[in-house]
C-alpha cells in the first residue's frame, strides 16, 4: 500500500498552479523599459524633462517622478504626469538645470496596486 500524500498527477497539478501563481506575482510589478535621460548619463545641455516608459500601465494617482539636485531640492516644474493616451509613459518637466548631479526618484504603481520604486542619477556638465 502506498503511503503518499499526493499522487503523481496531483503533484504535477500543484506544481503547475504554484508556477502560475509565482509568474503572476512576478508580472504584477511595473518596471522601466526606457528612461530619458538614462541612468548615469552625462549631458552638456539641461534636459527639459525626465520621462520613463514602463512595461505595463500605471495607476496615475499613485505614480510619481521627482528630480532633485545635490542638496535634495526639487528641480521639477509641477507634478509628474502619466500620459492619458499611453498609461505606460510618465514624465515631469524640469527647471533649467545648472551643472551638477541630479537624482531621479520614481514610484510606479501598477493597475493592480503593486508598487515598484527606484532612483538613479544623471549629470549636467
Amino acid at each position: 500500500m502506498k503511503n503518499s500524500f499526493l499522487n503523481g498527477s496531483t503533484a504535477r497539478g500543484v506544481v503547475a498552479a504554484l508556477s502560475l501563481a509565482i509568474a503572476q506575482l512576478a508580472n504584477a510589478h511595473v518596471y522601466p523599459k526606457r528612461q530619458v535621460p538614462p541612468p548615469g548619463a552625462s549631458m552638456s545641455v539641461s534636459p527639459r524633462e525626465v520621462s520613463i516608459d514602463f512595461d505595463d500601465g500605471l495607476e496615475a494617482a499613485f505614480s510619481a517622478i521627482t528630480v532633485t539636485d545635490a542638496k535634495r531640492r526639487s528641480v521639477t516644474l509641477g507634478k509628474a504626469m502619466v500620459d492619458s493616451s499611453n498609461p505606460k509613459h510618465m514624465s515631469v518637466l524640469l527647471n533649467q538645470l545648472t551643472p551638477g548631479v541630479y537624482t531621479v526618484t520614481w514610484v510606479a504603481v501598477a493597475a493592480d496596486g503593486h508598487r515598484t520604486e527606484a532612483e538613479y542619477t544623471f549629470t549636467v556638465k
